[in-house]
């Protein structure tokens, strides 16, 4: 096992750095470019999951696939090699579709751009394990998390400029830093030896996905037949948190502006904040999981994000119109913070409940959990604010990372091993 090296993680970090970069330009100008073809927003919203569809069904495969793969390069980069680059051209090609005005054009070039991305996000994270002993998995998953968080950042404060001097523009420089960030992994970081066909059999294309199959199926049977159900609690607490979030990121700004009286502008500013203090403390967070523990490190970020959930649900409710934007500032930025204590010592939990040579595949589950949340949230959460209002967005997300705490507290498995 290699020693830790910071250098070589945040060079790993660049390639979430430039997926990163990518989603916040796509999910902010692709919907406006569809708008065009007077599509209504139902349909418009069905498309924007295409994404999350590709993740849940493909992240699991892709990943255990490549946990099978041996080439001169390792198990990874193939799959790098062969989705960033078709994924960097295809999104490029989006703001072309939108000047050509053609809606079946469109549609084939997102598709083949989400199913391009799909085919590297689990092999790239992947690599963290792979280089990586276990002890320090969570200060590294601390620096891709930061760089994660910076490529967002700046693709929300360079997008802007770029798409007012030209809406092609920040979708070329969003593919060129993608692809860039990219080409520095594979010349730069080196995968394990006993991953390449100098040390092993090299398998056909045809037995590396049959082997890639059979472990699919133990992975699945791993999270679900075990009798021993770690796995499985930490992937539900993984789903559920997810859920808690991604409604909360979704429907905030509406429940600012219907609900607090505030405009949807500042509603973004304050998940601006959010965002912030998220990355800024993402390395510290890894820091704090490996000395306190990761179950209990999750366990105070969680405790961490429902009280400071329940003070806005009091703050909100008290307000009657009064200025709440400094309360919601300061609780939103101490919440960032306890969503990394979270969201950083989670992923290192997972890979660490199975073998080296399994990570891929868990690595996917990660995703899988984490990615189908996403499609579960929005509609969920949009179903009690019709019933019940705006009011209850906060404590629908307060309920769900209530209910990912407790599944939380019955995982037994994944502290680091020394």
């Amino acid at each position: 096992m290699e020693r830790f090296s910071y250098s070589k993680i945040f060079l790993l970090g660049f390639g979430f750095f430039g997926i990163s970069v990518l989603w916040p330009l796509y999910n902010a100008y692709v919907p406006i470019f569809l708008k065009d073809f007077a599509l209504s927003s139902f349909v418009i919203g069905a498309i924007m999951t295409i994404d999350n569809i590709f993740a849940i069904f493909m992240l699991p495969y892709i990943g255990t696939l490549s946990d099978q793969t041996r080439t001169k390069l390792g198990r990874r980069k193939p799959y790098i090699l062969g989705g960033a680059p078709i994924a960097a051209i295809f999104f490029m090609l989006i703001p072309m579709a939108r000047s050509i005005g053609s809606l079946p054009l469109m549609m084939l070039v997102i598709i083949i751009m989400n199913f391009a991305m799909a085919l590297f996000r689990s092999p790239v994270i992947a690599l963290m394990p792979d280089i990586t002993p276990s002890r320090f998995r969570s200060q590294a998953n601390g620096i891709i998390n930061f760089m994660g968080g910076l490529g967002a950042l700046l693709a929300y404060f360079a997008g802007k400029p770029l798409y007012d001097a030209n809406y092609a523009y920040p979708f070329f420089v969003g593919a060129l830093m993608m692809l860039g960030a990219n080409i520095l992994i594979v010349f730069f970081i080196k995968e394990p030896e006993e991953y390449t066909v100098k040390s092993k059999v090299n398998l056909s294309v045809f037995e590396t996905v049959k082997k890639g199959n059979q472990e699919l199926l133990s992975n699945l049977k791993d999270t679900f037949k075990s009798k021993e159900r770690s796995l499985l609690f930490m992937l539900l607490s993984i789903l559920f948190w997810f859920i808690g979030f991604n409604a909360l990121e979704t429907f905030f700004t509406s429940y600012a502006k219907f609900y607090l009286g505030i405009s949807e502008s500042t509603g973004a500013l304050v998940l601006g904040v959010f965002s912030l203090t998220f990355m800024l403390a993402a390395i510290p967070a890894g820091l704090v999981g490996s000395k306190l523990g990761r179950k209990r490190t999750i366990l105070l970020g969680l405790s961490v994000l429902i009280t400071c959930l329940l003070i806005v649900v009091v703050v909100a409710g008290l307000s009657a119109g009064k200025n709440v934007l400094t309360q919601l500032f300061v609780l939103f930025a101490i919440s960032g913070a306890g969503w990394a204590l979270v969201n950083v010592n989670s992923l290192p939990m997972v890979v660490d409940m199975t073998t080296q040579e399994k990570v891929g595949g868990y690595t996917g589950l990660y995703y899988f959990f984490s990615m189908a949340a996403n499609i579960f949230a929005p509609p969920l959460a949009g179903v009690f604010i019709d019933t019940a209002g705006y009011a209850s967005l906060i404590p629908f997300s307060i309920g769900f990372v209530i209910l990912s705490a407790i599944t939380m507290s019955f995982v037994k498995k994944g502290e680091a091993v020394k």
